[in-house]
């Protein structure tokens, strides 16, 4: 690679919407993209677990420095529950642990979900990659120890029953990040007092990004031995396009981009939340929060350097 091309590679930096086939890990999804465009920097913003598919959001160069606040992005799905059964992963991967007949109507189902929507405390599952004393806790789980896991609190802002197939349902969820829906279908189960666990899982929504956004895996790898997977690249400051934004003039950008202050045009709605500082061409130039004794915004991550 000569030094030019390495200086353009290193300024590359933005977003790679992939929809992930079943099978396929999300690291396995970031090294492809890793070979494919000759960057190294890059990762995703959320696991999504290899028997799962759908929207997985890869950050490509400086915009990987992005991926604390992107994977704090709120989450939806399109679950399939298989009632009647219960496992000991809470997914089609586990031992059966107990069979139930199910006798429950669609309406009961819709009932139920209502109760389970809003702010709730979440067990995860033993099966889980939580770590308990530097050991993750499917390790312990398979190795016949108990795992105890402590409950934390999750945001679930809507579910709705779209098929009822019995003993199957496919529910939409619609959730904040670290939400295990493996253990929401087993909680269901639990609840209906017939058992249930998760079968098919893809992911329609991660933060900004949805399907519509994604490119399929097949189309990506051809994009990349045809050299034009640029067109499929998302500017950087759409990761976060639901937090407001404050457009730089020319002198702006230098400034900002040492890391200088800027006044304050008009005090933001909400004092708290940090802004993206765009240039006028749409690209990335930082994150900054406002400073209101001084009235100026100060740079706390600069990415156009």
């Amino acid at each position: 690679m000569s030094e030019q091309d390495y200086d353009v590679k290193n300024a590359i930096s933005g977003v790679l919407v992939v929809d992930k086939p079943v099978g396929l890990t999300s690291h396995d999804v970031v090294q492809i993209v890793r070979r494919g465009t000759g960057i190294r920097r890059a990762g995703h913003t959320g696991t999504l677990d290899p028997r799962a598919s759908g929207v997985l959001v890869v950050l490509v160069g400086p915009a990987v420095r992005l991926s604390e606040y992107v994977s704090a992005s709120d989450k939806r799905y399109q679950a399939i529950i298989r009632l009647g059964e219960s496992t000991d992963t809470f997914d089609g991967d586990g031992e059966v642990t107990r069979r139930s007949a199910v006798e429950i109507t669609e309406e009961e189902i819709h009932e139920l979900l209502t109760q389970f929507e809003g702010t709730v405390e979440q067990v995860p599952p033993a099966y889980s990659a939580k770590k308990i004393n530097g050991k993750k806790a499917y390790e312990l789980a398979r190795e016949g120890e108990e795992v105890e896991l402590e409950a934390k609190e999750i945001d679930v802002y809507h579910l709705e029953l779209l098929e009822w197939d019995p003993p199957e349902a496919i529910i939409d969820v619609f959730c904040s990040s670290g939400t295990y829906v493996r253990a929401l279908a087993n909680d269901l189960g639990d609840a209906l007092g017939c058992g249930g666990h998760l079968v098919g899982l893809r992911r329609t929504k991660s933060g900004e990004f949805a399907l519509r956004d994604a490119i399929q895996m097949r189309k990506l790898q051809d994009a990349f031995e045809n050299g034009d997977w640029y067109k499929y690249l998302i500017p950087a400051a759409e990761a976060l396009g639901d937090w407001p934004s404050r457009e730089l003039t020319y002198e702006e950008v230098d400034l900002v981009r040492h890391g200088h202050r800027i006044p304050v045009e008009d005090p933001p709605a909400n004092p708290d939340h940090w802004v993206r500082a765009v240039s006028q061409q749409g690209e990335l130039v930082a994150l900054m929060e406002y400073v209101a004794e001084e009235k100026e915004w100060q740079p706390r991550k600069v990415f156009f350097t």
